[in-house]
């Protein structure tokens, strides 16, 4: 895995704001398609790309990258401060200006990625086809860019629901343009690439057909489906126990900090431990945290400054802090002792009175705590969809990009412009850095994808080199 890959950064990178212009389908392209790609050093351009983990993952392996686009300003900010290479092109993709950017900058690159919404499923029951149907407009503009650039390969990924739906083929068909590319889609959980986070995704991979080889499998370590916690009571207490199913392999690769093919959660952010809940500077000195205990962690920190940035921690109220401290690793509010279920303990009024004087099921989320000895469950863009495992607290941004697999170099920050912005979620600046994390694609799966699909071009260059 590599953290430090030599990188031909340019200096240029700006920021365009969309026009009202009206929606323009780009033309295909008319010239024939290269046969031979240049080498592995691939172009990349990522569309829908939020804070860049796409992008991250692909510039890990080596990969160019030329442009990253979104609506959002605030993840457009994020991407182009840690992308001074490429261009971030902050816009709707539907408007004739800002794909018309994405056309200039783009010509010539060897790879689209992206993970475009797609907001209808309905078409299994009403015969309408995804594509068709006018609430999945962003999907189809990713579509009619690839069918444009015609790129040697794309990747899409996008939430496994839509496997669900019975959409799978629907997309595989449209991706293929006519038949001039072979599309292989396939669901992968980020946990099996390394990442401290079960998170799947469903991921489409597509190879032009001219190139001369099929699209490669991306394979993990498959210790996701053998591996569970499971609720047990020892000695009269609740606990959470990692179990495996018959595959010591995995049990001991958990058990080993300098083992990267899994990674749990204490390997990934211990280091961090002794951050304070309502801290609110956002950047400390390396030198005022722990020495790195695992290997992920020192690959972490590998080409950062000194400096570590998003460590702000939310407050804690006495409540939450008391039924932190009853509920065990791995566990959530059903844990709690009959005296910490009522709906406030201290007498401090918090949040919205239910009536009812107890904790409702809606608060299942908010009271789990991570267990130390497997990968977090999926993180949503919330503070609170996860309390430290060993301390009773949130997590920091900072915990939540480890846990993501962004390395420590990797800043999230929001445009500086106050106030309303076209494409600008609302929530403030802290909401907006947890949610761009949360919704980002894990890098460490990202380049994973990368690599499979370099080393499925080399095998193809050698064996079309000794059949010469």
């Amino acid at each position: 895995m590599d953290f430090d890959a030599a990188l031909p950064w340019s200096p240029s990178s700006s920021i365009h704001a969309p026009d009202n212009s009206r929606h323009i389908i780009p033309t295909p392209l008319r010239e024939p398609m290269p046969t031979i790609l240049p080498p592995l050093k691939f172009k990349v351009v990522d569309l829908f790309c939020g804070a860049g983990g796409l992008s991250e993952g692909f510039r890990q392996a080596g990969c160019t990258i030329v442009a990253g686009v979104d609506h959002d300003p605030d993840a457009v900010a994020t991407y182009a401060h840690n992308f001074p290479e490429a261009e971030a092109i902050c816009g709707d993709v539907r408007q004739a200006a800002v794909r018309k950017r994405i056309m200039e900058v783009a010509a010539g690159c060897e790879v689209v990625v992206g993970g475009p919404p797609c907001q209808a499923f309905s078409q299994v029951r009403n015969h309408v086809r995804l594509i068709d149907d006018g609430r999945n407009s962003l999907y189809r503009e990713f579509v009619t860019i690839v069918q444009a650039l015609q790129p040697a390969m794309f990747v899409m990924e996008n939430v496994p629901g839509m496997d669900q739906m019975g959409v799978r083929d629907q997309i595989e068909e449209d991706l293929a343009i006519g038949g001039r590319y072979s599309v292989r889609s396939k669901k992968l959980d980020a946990a099996d690439f390394g990442v401290p986070q079960t998170r799947e995704r469903l991921i489409f991979i597509g190879v032009r057909r001219d190139l001369g080889f099929e699209v490669p499998e991306v394979k993990g370590t498959g210790a996701v489906q053998r591996t569970a916690l499971v609720r047990t009571m020892i000695g009269g207490k609740v606990e959470y126990v990692v179990t495996s199913s018959g595959e010591m392999q995995d049990r001991l690769a958990l058990e080993d900090p300098n083992n990267t093919s899994v990674t749990t959660v204490e390997q990934a952010i211990s280091d961090l431990h002794g951050l304070k809940a309502g801290n609110r500077a956002d950047s400390l000195p390396y030198s005022q945290l722990a020495a790195p205990q695992s290997e992920y962690q020192r690959r972490m920190r590998d080409s950062s400054s000194h400096i570590l940035t998003n460590v702000q921690v939310p407050r804690m109220i006495e409540d939450t802090r008391l039924r932190l401290r009853a509920i065990p690793d791995g566990g959530n509010y059903r844990d709690l002792p009959e005296n910490l279920q009522a709906r406030y303990i201290t007498g401090e009024k918090w949040g919205q009175h239910n009536g009812s004087g107890k904790l409702t099921r809606k608060h299942y989320y908010a009271y789990r705590r991570l267990h130390r000895g497997i990968w977090a469950w999926t993180l949503n863009t919330k503070a609170d969809a996860a309390y430290h495992y060993a301390v009773p607290r949130a997590l920091s941004v900072r915990e939540f990009a480890r846990l993501q697999s962004f390395p420590d170099r990797f800043t999230f920050t929001t445009d500086a412009r106050k106030g309303a912005l076209p494409g600008r979620i609302d929530g403030g600046a802290a909401h907006s850095r947890y949610r761009q994390v949360g919704n980002a694609v894990p890098p460490l799966l990202a380049y994973a994808i990368a690599c499979t699909l370099q080393g499925a071009l080399v095998e193809a260059e050698n064996a079309r080199t000794r059949t010469a």
